[in-house]
């Protein structure tokens, strides 16, 4: 593309000459890079010609001053990748990005600083904002299309005007960006209700909105608060997004959101949230609280027009349509070649229980009192409390104070209940039968941050409180950190002991002749996650609607392959299948 100048006038510049952005989301960090080219191609053949991506800080930064940006997360491959197929790039690389993520992007390891404030002016939270910036736009500025890159819009904050309205720090983001080489035009971005527009603004950039419906509503707002400048939605909201617990797969109307499309493309720019949604791999998924906590399920599909495995989706033929009024549409001829494949029933070969190999999957932290995950140093999954009794103890009242989100009681390993959100707020009677026992087990499970809304400083995860045992606290506590990674899937030993009903590992060892994009039905399974060669999978929730983790080709190995699953419920069955489609619910 060369170096070029892209400008905000009374509508969108591009050297010189008007230019209409046609976008469409697509997370580099929720697809396997070997399929980066695949999905970009796809954007470009349905008449985009720009994509847009945020950058989720807690997987760039995943310990204070350990910068990742490899692998899954180069996130310079990607948009290179993107710039070659002819597409310009928005980048948002705000603190906070929500995308139904786990805190909304935001590093957990925040919330180990006693008295933290988020998305604030609060000095700590900067600081560490400050120390993030300067390495991601040593990386990142030199992509600017000024510099003969494809970005030409990046994000001071997003959808802030729902969340606060501390003008300051808005400015202080806007400075660290430019101080840090960012010399592109700069937007931000709200719903176009209530207060949002106006908290959210920062003068001297440009206001755009995010909406799912109701063009014709929702940009005559948008163009009395810009007056003179070009009107964009910059999250078209093409579906939606699945919680556990939901009664079926979230769908939005091809027809209808293709009449809308048409509406927003004669007025201004677009860009399609999401074009591809991909994967919450492991447990990045977000949750949202409105009552109750709500986490996401592991798939993103999002009903979007290309679907989670890259299939190209009715969706897709009529935004294509819809395009093809406003720019040039492509011809539909893809590079990568993807195959659907069914391995079938594979059996479970070993089998081992958690409070069997716990000793060798982590070092214990001791202190009198229970400590939260993130004071534990730890970000993700589940994080196991074990304490014991005097012979001569008697429990009869259990409660647990500021405990998040999941945990399983154990007296004596048997297990004894399972308390959930807002039940685990309450005090419990304890029967006589467990009452005199000699040591208790609580796991809890980090079952996603809150990404959206004002209790995001709130998500200490495991005990941040106290272990009340007959109404005082109780001390003496070891806790182990069991974040199912690959480095603590390699110390399992299934030569160990199994308990039929605890939390326990399962190896499932199967063979593939030639690598294909599956689909792994977990059905007769209860709860957990499952790591295919060591790479998180994600969560796995009999209640549904999601009932099949998707499995693309390049985690698969030609010939021996090895599956773990960590299952919590004593739910199981004796095989799991493999099936080339998904079911949506």
């Amino acid at each position: 593309m060369g170096t070029s100048r892209f400008e905000i006038r009374d509508q969108f510049y591009l050297d010189g000459k008007p230019f209409q952005i046609i976008s469409g989301s697509i997370h580099y960090f929720r697809v396997v890079p070997e399929y980066w080219r695949d999905r970009l191609e796809k954007l470009r053949s349905m008449g985009c010609n720009t994509v847009e991506t945020y950058i989720p800080w807690n997987l760039h930064e995943p310990h204070p001053g350990e910068f990742l940006f490899d692998g899954i997360l180069d996130f310079v491959k990607f948009l290179k990748t993107a710039q070659e197929l002819g597409l310009w790039a928005i980048v948002r690389p705000s603190p906070y990005i929500c995308a139904e993520w786990e805190l909304g992007g935001l590093p957990a390891w925040l919330l180990a600083e006693d008295g933290m404030r988020l998305r604030c002016t609060y000095p700590p939270f900067l600081h560490a904002v400050r120390e993030y910036y300067q390495a991601l736009f040593k990386v990142l500025a030199p992509l600017q299309i000024d510099n003969g890159g494809p970005i030409l819009l990046m994000q001071v904050e997003n959808e802030y005007g729902a969340y606060g309205d501390e003008q300051a720090y808005l400015e202080a983001l806007r400075s660290e960006m430019q101080k840090n080489g960012v010399t592109v035009p700069l937007v931000t971005s709200d719903g176009p209700w209530g207060d949002y527009l106006d908290n959210g603004n920062l003068p001297g950039t440009l206001a755009t909105v995010n909406f799912g419906s109701k063009p014709e509503t929702q940009l005559p707002v948008l163009q009395k608060k810009i007056k003179a400048g070009p009107l964009m939605c910059m999250e078209f909201w093409v579906g939606w997004f699945d919680a556990w617990g939901d009664k079926k797969h979230h769908t939005a109307s091809a027809e209808n959101s293709a009449k809308d499309l048409d509406f927003i493309l004669a007025n201004g720019s677009v860009n399609l949230y999401m074009f591809h949604g991909g994967t919450n791999f492991g447990f990045m998924n977000g949750s949202n609280y409105y009552g109750r906590l709500s986490p996401d399920v592991t798939s993103y599909d999002y009903d979007a027009p290309l679907s989670e495995d890259g299939t190209i989706t009715e969706k897709y033929l009529e935004f294509r349509k819809v395009i093809s009024k406003y720019a040039n549409v492509y011809p539909m001829t893809f590079s990568t070649e993807i195959e659907q494949c069914s391995y079938g029933k594979q059996a479970v070969a070993d089998r081992v229980s958690l409070f069997s190999v716990l000793p060798d999957l982590a070092l214990p932290t001791e202190s009198p009192w229970p400590l939260s995950m993130e004071k534990l140093g730890q970000n993700y999954g589940y994080t196991l409390y074990r304490s014991y009794f005097k012979k001569e103890a008697q429990v009869g009242k259990l409660q647990l104070l500021d405990t998040n989100d999941r945990a399983q009681i154990f007296f004596d390993q048997q297990h004894f209940l399972t308390l959930y959100d807002l039940e685990l707020q309450k005090e419990y009677d304890v029967p006589s039968g467990f009452g005199h026992s000699e040591q208790i087990d609580i796991l809890t499970e980090n079952m996603g941050r809150v990404n959206y809304g004002p209790r995001m400083e709130y998500q200490h995860k495991g005990v941040n409180g106290a272990v009340l045992l007959n109404g005082h606290g109780h001390a003496g506590w070891r806790m182990y950190p069991l974040p199912m990674d690959a480095e603590m899937a390699e110390k399992l030993d299934f030569r160990k002991d199994y308990q039929q009903g605890t939390p326990s590992f399962y190896r499932i060892p199967f063979q593939v002749e030639k690598r294909g994009d599956t689909f792994l039905d977990l059905s007769g399974w209860g709860k957990g996650c499952a790591l295919l060669n060591g790479f998180n999978l994600g969560r796995f929730w009999d209640k549904g609607p999601q009932k099949r983790l998707y499995v693309p080709a390049p985690l698969l190995r030609q010939g021996e392959n090895e599956l773990i699953l960590f299952e919590t419920e004593g739910k199981t069955a004796d095989y799991v299948r493999f099936l080339a489609k998904p079911e949506l619910g």
